[in-house]
């Protein structure tokens, strides 16, 4: 092998020095130390760049990059073998290989490289030891053997850390730039100095960002070995997704006894989707089946679908009150963008009534007895202002059993647009006010919407099926008449139905006690399939109008105070469809002859007609108060704030039809600060009442006042802690410290894991101090009658409280508290603790039906989060 030199203008004289040396001493020296006349580069590292030459001659191990040295003390060459020693801080880089020692020495013809740390009697605090890093991986040991031809090495005592785990060994050997046998190996997720846990083989196998592989794994506690050892076991050290096994839980069930859960198996089949199957067997209570398929496309589609199935039971089989049930549940979650106007969206959900009972140890899955599907198409025209939508829904009742759906629901509509527009005065916008090119009739405005339903509605097993189409065409005005915003309207409905019902007495003959015969008349009801049109319209002005007062309090750094009021007043008329010339609606002849009026689209999915006349006035008056905060003047990036103090809204009508007032509403919401909101409404009547309820005459005609009220409610909710209450440099240290430079994924399914063992809880937050959620309701309802045994107030807080009792404990509670009954409704106390590398979460809830307790104790680490110990005891039994 031939070796040439590559020169830098400093590097010349050290050449030139090197080679007067070895001439003048060649006979009767084997080895050059060149120090003296380099002592003026004492302060700089000494540099050395070796490349290989002749490269028509080149043999295939010869080294094919530059190699750069460097030493603190000196640099010995040995012309003749072709070695290099260099002491002092030394290190070498070879294309990603660093390697830095207290002293190396290279091996040119065999390309061996060997690094030796000072001896322990000269060694502070283990510098000077080998360090070798090939890319984001680092070695170190005492002894180390590396070939930067072939990048195998042999390290003694190393150690190293990847990605969240470490692992060592007496001998690391390397064979390949990814493969490494470990002798003696120790295997861990703890950074501790002395790890807190450990696996610990003689004989491991090292797959870089893949996994490593032992036999006779013992896991070992505090130095303390688990008494029987783990035959074979593979632990993934690659980032990301991976395939492998799942390993399963075990615990204990009341009902169901001892159970290992989720044992299985996750594919990561490629780049965009992976599934897992997993399973949970019971001693005393049968099994359980899950699998979760994901899938997504970058910037097209994502979703998940979700199955399980069960055979569960409890008692053994010649019990009486065995009981057995066999369950199962299909979900499908799917967000899909086809192009910037069309989306398909899916949220579908079937189950039998009781798989969540079963199955689910999530709270809320467990009080909630509706469940909800619903599959949409959506499309867009821009251009036009339309937009086509294709849903069909579906609502289950788990209690009852019954099931609404409807399929198809179509909808079809279309903005606003002017068609006497103008095209001389299309430049203007389609707004309220007048151009001084457009005439009154340009302003008018009309919109359209279509929908088509099919109603199908299951109960006991009886499927009733209607199906209906609607039309619905608007169109409207708003010129600009001085301060005033005036703007007529007429609505015109059609609704087209497949079924009418007809009403009719039937006679039945009954015995009476005395066994004399009685008549008995019931109203019975019959669908009759027949197309059917209603039509309905209404007609309508509104103004409305703006004014706003200012005022400047004396209040330091207050700008003003700034009140925004928006009255509006707006008349609507309606006939009475009930009336026989519409025939909307008949009569069927009562026991006693008087007419019974009923509806013939009582049944149907829009509803029927209105009853009666409608000649509205409403009034209604909206509030916005609002404060201006001055600019900090000793700071120039100071501005000037808004607050909004209240915003409220009142309203009211009358109508001349049946001369009655409706009752007044009011609504109000404010925001103080980041700390509180808070929102309610309140309802007042004008008319008088009794212990039978509200009456017809006004409340002044019986007591002299005009309302009272009849209806209100209040909620507080606050949201605080000690991440929100730190100082803006905090937040901004924060926010850089956790700030990543690598953000992107090779993968379009994003890493979070997809399975999720029992405690499906999510883990306690450390770093957060303590944090306070509230929310405060109070209602009112008038109670008429005063022999009523009801409260006509409620009045409730729902509390989450997390904090550190000390860095490494947390206690979290939450909880539901009735003020007027006095009751808690199922609290839940968790205490966890962070014990370094693991975690421990005890939750408990001491009353309600799904009262009992869990404990968890687990690995925080990621790549073993199956690595746990679970405790429950009748928890969300419905005991």
């Amino acid at each position: 092998m031939k070796l040439k030199f590559i020169y830098s203008p400093i590097s010349l004289l050290f050449v030139f020095v090197i080679a007067f040396t070895v001439i003048s001493n060649a006979q009767d020296k084997k080895e050059v130390s060149i120090q003296s006349p380099l002592d003026t580069l004492k302060p700089r590292m000494m540099d050395s760049v070796f490349v290989a030459s002749d490269t028509s001659k080149k043999k295939s191990d010869d080294v094919d990059s530059v190699i750069y040295t460097s030493g603190s003390d000196s640099l010995i060459f040995f012309v003749k073998q072709k070695k290099m020693n260099v002491y002092g801080s030394a290190a070498l880089k070879y294309k990603t290989t660093d390697l830095k020692s207290e002293r190396i020495f290279i091996d040119f013809p065999t390309n061996y490289i060997e690094a030796i740390g000072l001896p322990d009697s000269l060694n502070k605090k283990g510098k000077g030891h080998p360090v070798l890093t090939e890319g984001s991986e680092k070695y170190e040991g005492e002894r180390m053997k590396y070939n930067f031809k072939t990048q195998k090495a042999f390290i003694t005592f190393a150690g190293t850390k990847s990605e969240g785990t470490a692992y060592s060994g007496i001998k690391i050997k390397k064979m390949d730039k990814d493969t490494y046998f470990v002798k003696n190996g120790v295997y861990t997720t703890c950074d501790a100095d002395t790890p807190h846990y450990c696996f610990y083989g003689s004989e491991m196998k090292v797959i870089q960002k893949d996994e490593i592989i032992g036999r006779w794994i013992w896991l070992t506690f505090g130095g303390v070995p688990f008494p029987i050892p783990i035959p074979f076991a593979v632990f993934p050290i690659q980032s990301g997704r991976r395939s492998g096994i799942i390993a399963p839980t075990f615990g204990e069930s009341a009902n169901q006894g001892m159970y290992f859960s989720h044992f299985g198996y996750y594919w990561a089949t490629n780049d965009y989707m992976d599934v897992n199957i997993t399973g949970t067997y019971y001693l005393r209570g049968g099994f359980a089946a899950n699998s979760h398929f994901n899938y997504a496309k970058r910037y097209d589609l994502n979703g998940y679908v979700d199955l399980g199935y069960s055979s569960l039971h409890t008692g053994e089989s010649s019990d009486f009150d065995r009981t057995e049930s066999k369950d199962w549940s299909i979900y499908w979650h799917h967000n899909q963008t086809i192009d910037p106007t069309t989306s398909f969206n899916t949220d579908v959900h079937f189950l039998t009534k009781n798989y969540l009972g079963n199955n689910s140890k999530n709270i809320n899955e467990l009080l909630d007895q509706d469940i909800y599907s619903n599959i949409t198409f959506s499309k867009t025209w821009d251009e036009a202002g339309e937009n086509l939508n294709v849903n069909y829904n579906r609502t289950q009742n788990l209690k009852s059993g019954s099931i609404a759906e409807v399929l198809p629901s179509i909808t079809f509509s279309k903005t606003q647009f002017f068609p006497f527009k103008n095209s001389s005065s299309s430049e203007y916008s389609s707004t309220s006010t007048t151009s001084p090119k457009e005439k009154w009739y340009e302003l008018i405005g009309i919109s359209y919407n279509g929908s088509l339903l099919n109603r199908r509605n299951t109960t006991d097993s009886t499927l009733n099926i209607r199906g209906a189409i609607s039309h619905s065409l608007s169109t409207s005005i708003s010129p600009k008449v001085g301060y005033f915003t005036v703007s007529p309207n007429v609505s015109y409905n059609e609704f087209w139905y497949n079924k009418q019902v007809t009403k009719h007495l039937v006679a039945s003959t009954v015995k009476t006690v005395d066994n004399r015969d009685s008549v008995i008349y019931t109203e019975k009801t019959d669908d009759v399939n027949k197309i059917s049109m209603l039509r309905t319209f209404d007609v309508g002005v509104s103004a409305s109008t703006k004014f706003f007062g200012m005022f400047t309090p004396p209040i330091p750094g207050v700008v003003g105070i700034r009140h925004t009021v928006t009255p509006s007043i707006s008349y609507q008329y309606a006939p009475d469809f009930s009336k026989d010339v519409w025939g909307y609606y008949s009569y069927y002849l009562d026991q006693n002859g008087k007419k019974v009026m009923y509806s013939k689209y009582e049944k149907e999915i829009l509803g029927s007609v209105p009853t009666s006349e409608t000649q509205m006035i409403s009034l209604n008056v909206g509030n916005n108060i609002e404060m201006k905060i001055a600019a900090d003047p000793t700071d120039t990036t100071s501005k000037e704030k808004k607050i909004q103090l209240l915003n409220f809204t009142m309203n009211m009508s009358y109508n001349f039809a049946n001369k009655k007032l409706s009752d007044l509403y009011l609504n109000y919401y404010t925001k103080i600060g980041e700390l509180f909101n808070l929102q309610g409404s309140s309802t007042f009547s004008p008319y008088g009442y009794n212990s039978s309820g509200p009456t017809n005459e006004y409340l002044w005609d019986t007591k002299k006042k005009f309302l009272y009220l009849t209806n209100s409610n209040l909620n507080i909710s606050t949201s605080i802690s000690g991440e929100k209450l730190k100082s803006a440099d905090d937040k901004d240290k924060d926010k850089n410290k956790n700030t990543s430079t690598d953000e992107t994924s090779q993968s379009d399914i994003k890493t979070t894991k997809t399975y999720s063992g029992l405690n499906e809880q999510k883990d306690a937050d450390f770093s957060i101090p303590w944090d306070v959620n509230l929310g405060y309701t109070f209602a009112y309802a008038k109670q008429y009658a005063k022999t009523s045994s009801t409260s006509p107030y409620t009045s409730s807080i729902n509390a989450n409280l997390n904090f550190n009792l000390t860095p490494a404990w947390k206690i979290t509670f939450q909880g539901y508290y009735n003020f007027m009954d006095k009751q808690f409704s199922s609290p839940i106390f968790t205490i966890s603790r962070d014990l370094h590398c693991w975690l421990m979460n005890f939750t408990w809830t001491p009353i309600g039906i799904y009262r009992g307790y869990s404990f968890e104790l687990k690995v925080k680490a990621p790549q073993l989060q199956d690595l746990k110990i679970t405790k429950r005891d009748q928890f969300f039994d419905g005991k």
